[in-house]
């Protein structure tokens, strides 16, 4: 997130002596994006970040692809995944391409026997149900329902819940997640017409320093695979930081939508970008306010690209029997639209209470063996009506 942040003690300069109260120095840590050439924060660790005990045996962690190539709307139920204790374990990927991953996570437990890192992408973590306390080196951000968490790649970090009823909906992004350029003036900062600012960001805070030695596992996902790390030190050694490369959240909540005299595009939603795919976020709003609107969308033939909506909460004027955390894929190359009835029945309607989060790939999605195991099969049909 571009806005300089920074916790703990650090010292006056950069590259510079900064001892320990008993002489010793701190072990700096410059933790970088893109090379050198985007944003970093610079660490300083009671104990070097280096210090390998012991490799466990990697292992597979891959989506396993059951239907690479389709060309039908497709709908998963995706409270019809099932709890899990551990955290990994219960985040099951669902739609996939090469530049993002979607998963579906119902974790019971917290995570207190092991750390994670993901090396490979950027995690933005919506909070459907449940809440608790994002934990890492950068310090602490309490999450509840309709947060997104957004955890740089290369971070460690726990999930600490508040009880055993949780639900995730997770997005690893391959490229850096960040806030819409169009939103950013040339020096980072959200203009006035964004529909968020800074003050809406929740940043980390409550820095712990943990200076422990011990063995300490750290899972680290890289390439599909997962590598079992122990380390000698504890990964939340952080004395302070400073930069603006660290973990954030920004909750759903807090999007002002924009709206207009006739019905606004999805763009107008658009909350982060990553490389060839948005993230929208669908929130209670007012309804367009021409005398001749009609809210309910129009029918749209997606040529470029897929179109996935995330069903949080609320009643969708333009679609029936909608459930809380199903998902709806409709892929590029054939239109899509309301459901029988649902444009009649919008018109003269003053408001809506929808809540749903929306991501457009710009590469094809294939679905896994855990998104076909909760499939509705019937969904493409659910437009039929008769036209005798």
């Amino acid at each position: 997130m571009p806005i300089y942040h920074t916790l703990g003690t650090i010292p006056p300069k950069r590259h510079t002596v900064f001892r320990k109260p008993n002489g010793d120095l701190y072990a700096e840590e410059l933790v970088s994006t893109e090379g050198f050439s985007s944003l970093y924060s610079l660490v300083y660790h009671c104990h070097p970040p280096t210090i390998v005990k012991s490799l466990g045996e990697p292992y597979n962690v891959e989506p396993k692809i059951a239907r690479e190539k389709h060309l039908r709307h497709t709908s998963l139920i995706g409270f019809n995944i099932k709890p899990e204790d551990d955290y990994l374990k219960s985040r099951k990927p669902v739609l996939v391409n090469s530049d993002l991953h979607i998963s579906l996570a119902a974790p019971r437990k917290s995570m207190t026997d092991y750390f994670y890192k993901n090396s490979q992408a950027d995690e933005v973590i919506f909070i459907h149900e449940g809440s608790g306390t994002l934990k890492t080196g950068f310090g602490k951000i309490k999450f509840e329902y309709g947060d997104y968490l957004v955890v740089p790649r290369g971070t460690i970090y726990q999930l600490e819940f508040n009880d055993e009823n949780n639900r995730l909906f997770i997005v690893e992004s391959f490229s850096p997640i960040r806030t819409p350029k169009r939103y950013r003036n040339q020096f980072g900062q959200l203009e006035e017409h964004s529909p968020y600012c800074e003050r809406d960001i929740k940043r980390p805070q409550d820095l712990e320093t943990i200076d422990e030695v011990g063995d300490f596992k750290v899972l680290i996902k890289k390439q599909g695979i997962m590598y079992p790390y122990t380390y000698g030190t504890h990964p939340f050694d952080f004395v302070g930081w400073d930069g603006f490369h660290y973990p954030w959240a920004f909750s759903i909540h807090d999007f002002e939508p924009i709206t207009g005299r006739l019905h606004q595009p999805p763009p107008v939603h658009q909350t982060f970008e990553g490389h060839n795919f948005v993230i929208c976020s669908f929130v209670p709003r007012k309804y367009d306010y021409h005398p001749l609107s009609i809210p309910a969308p129009y029918n749209h033939s997606n040529v470029d690209s897929d179109e996935v909506l995330y069903y949080v909460d609320g009643d969708f004027m333009s679609r029936k029997s909608v459930v809380k955390g199903q998902i709806t894929l409709h892929p590029g190359g054939i239109p899509h639209g309301p459901h029988p009835g649902t444009v009649e029945k919008s018109i003269g309607k003053e408001k809506t209470e929808e809540l749903a989060v929306m991501i457009d790939p710009f590469r094809p999605l294939m679905l896994t063996q855990d998104a076909v195991d909760i499939e509705d099969e019937s969904y493409h049909t659910s437009w039929q009506i008769n036209v005798e």
